[in-house]
């Protein structure tokens, strides 16, 4: 596997990663609209400010969010606009679920 191939694996696995977490998912679609302060973020999606910390260490850490320091705040955003273009069209896409393949679908909250 070349360098290149290594290096898209790598970002498609912290993308899945990141979207992985319902709380994640929350933060980056509220940030693919504008961006915002952990704190209206917090409020926005309905965690605590700390759930909501972590949360944005670990998206800036996977190269997805980054955080602009404005006085004693922090303004966060997407790392790249393309990270908003490419949530939009993972909105569009239709699923066909087979739940019959997860026997663990009632109890994990899978499928």
């Amino acid at each position: 596997m070349n360098t290149a191939t290594v290096i898209a694996h790598d970002a498609l696995a912290r993308f899945g990663y990141a979207l992985s977490d319902t709380t994640r998912t929350q933060i980056m679609l509220s940030l693919r609209e504008k961006p915002c302060y952990p704190a209206e973020l917090a409020d926005a999606i309905g965690v605590s400010r700390q759930t909501l910390s972590n949360h944005l260490a670990c998206l800036r850490g996977c190269g997805l969010v980054v955080s602009t320091p404005e006085g004693r705040r922090s303004r966060y955003e997407l790392a790249d606009p393309r990270i908003g273009k490419a949530l939009d069209d993972l909105l569009g896409v239709v699923l066909a679920v087979d739940p019959s393949c997860c026997p663990d679908a009632p109890t994990q909250g899978c499928c």
